[in-house]
């Protein structure tokens, strides 16, 4: 006879999870529908304090009502932006691929950590298996290898801790900041914030950073970084932190070019690929990433151009030792003695995380089940969007265009006179009809959109663009 307390069993019972299941799939299959049809508001805005208080948990003491597992998760998805609705164009995070979230599913069930290859022996080599493919489709070199993590911004500090132990000239793991001369990286004006962020989580300081102006086309030039180099003073640079592509417009760094002159000074490059490194799955547009396969560290985000659910950031060095550099922490009870690279299955050397989710099932699964000239095409599809909407942008009296997109990010805004570019935005939001973001440019604020949905459409743009005129007139 079972000494399990009933109410513990019933929360455990395979088949409460079963009807439960169907229940919530149907829910959010239902959910899809109504966002790909556009029904509803892209993103159904409340005022903070308002929504605050109306998601609080309430009662749930011993004697309170239950709620409604599948209810209560189906009244989340819907109040929740659309990035499925056809009309959302902000940020660059994913749509999620269906299938992936099904395979982020199973991931969370199996629950299995990735520090140690016996807490995930089908998660690590997984893991592996995306970490090779990746590689490989960037270019970089045999023996190339990473390793997953939960973000962008961690994995860029990841990818900073190895620059620093390999160009410091001392052991700043074990010495720390001080332990040497003053250190800085040089990056561009345009550089995402994560990377001043984790220059001065090193205690590198507001000094650790030099940033280089962009050109008229916001790329970092090789002339820019000579110019920055010539500022440095007493302060040892490690290396140069480039975009493939920028946050702010989708411009891509000369990375080839950038590549020579890292070679020539002996400094470290790190390429920020989190955005545009799904191009390399683009015949099209590989293009753009040429020289990638010369850096010594890549951020390669998935939940971006790969569709995946946020969040899963690939860390990649061009020399797999570099992967364990960053970091040299003992930890007795979970990894082997001995070198790092001779336990190369035990992944949590190589990581922040130690209880990492098994965050590589999605994008293998979803590989094995689409292929890579799926996600090729996903990709083509939203450069085509930013194009279009671009030419729609151009063509129109009343706005203007910042700069020809390179990725499928557009900056533009309406003309005229007297117009709060960041009050419109603000209007936007609470409209909710359409979600687009905004940037600011040289010193001006423009609108921003992401083309990250492949089933949106050219109407879909004007409904858009139709929705910014309408709110200018009111």
């Amino acid at each position: 006879m079972s000494t399990v307390p009933p109410a513990i069993a019933d929360a455990y019972d395979p088949e409460r999870f079963r009807a439960d299941g169907k229940r919530l799939v149907d829910a959010l299959a239902d959910q899809l529908t109504a966002w790909q049809r556009g029904d509803g508001p892209v993103l159904p805005y409340r005022a903070p304090a308002d929504a605050r208080a109306a998601w609080a948990l309430g009662d749930i003491g011993p004697t309170a009502a239950r709620g409604d597992l599948v209810a209560d998760l189906a009244r989340f998805t819907a109040a929740s932006t659309a990035l499925a609705n056809p009309r959302c164009m902000g940020h660059q995070v994913a749509p999620p691929l269906p299938g992936a979230a099904l395979a982020e599913l199973a991931s969370a069930f199996v629950n299995n950590g990735m520090a140690v290859y016996d807490m995930g022996p089908a998660a690590v080599p997984v893991e592996l298996a995306v970490l090779d493919w990746m590689c490989a489709r960037l270019g970089l070199p045999a023996g190339a290898t990473g390793v997953l993590t939960s973000g962008g911004s961690l994995g860029t500090l990841t990818a900073l801790l190895a620059m620093r132990q390999a160009r410091a000239g001392f052991d700043a793991w074990r010495a720390g900041a001080n332990g040497g001369p003053p250190l800085a990286v040089v990056t561009s004006t345009d550089a995402h914030y994560a990377i001043a962020r984790g220059v001065r989580v090193l205690g590198m300081g507001d000094a650790g950073v030099i940033a280089a102006p962009v050109d008229g086309h916001h790329r970092l030039t090789p002339d820019a970084v000579v110019r920055a180099l010539a500022t440095a003073g007493d302060r040892h640079v490690l290396g140069v932190v480039c975009a493939a592509s920028s946050t702010a417009t989708g411009a891509f760094d000369p990375l080839d070019e950038l590549a020579d002159l890292c070679a020539e000074r002996g400094l470290w490059l790190h390429v920020d690929a989190a955005h545009g490194g799904g191009l390399a799955l683009s015949p099209r547009h590989a293009g753009k990433l040429r020289g990638i396969g010369r850096a010594d560290s890549v951020v390669w985000d998935a939940h971006k151009l790969l569709m995946m659910p946020a969040l899963v950031t690939a860390v990649l060095f061009k020399r797999g030792g570099d992967a364990y550099a960053a970091f040299a922490q003992k930890a007795s009870y979970l990894f082997e003695s001995g070198a790092p690279e001779d336990t190369w299955w035990d992944l949590g050397s190589r990581h922040f995380e130690c209880t990492k989710r098994a965050m590589a099932v999605e994008l293998w699964a979803t590989l094995r089940a689409h292929g890579e000239g799926w996600f090729g095409a996903v990709v083509d599809r939203q450069l085509e969007l930013a194009q279009a909407l671009a030419a729609k942008i151009a063509a129109a009296p009343d706005f203007e265009l910042a700069l020809p997109p390179e990725c499928n990010i557009v900056c533009f805004r309406p003309r005229g006179d007297g117009i709060d570019m960041r009050e419109l935005r603000r209007r936007v939001i609470e409209d909710g009809r359409v979600y687009i973001t905004g940037t600011e440019l040289a010193g001006s604020y423009w609108l921003r959109c992401t083309l990250m949905n492949p089933l949106t459409e050219p109407a879909d743009l004007d409904a858009m663009l139709d929705v910014i005129r309408a709110l200018c007139r009111a």
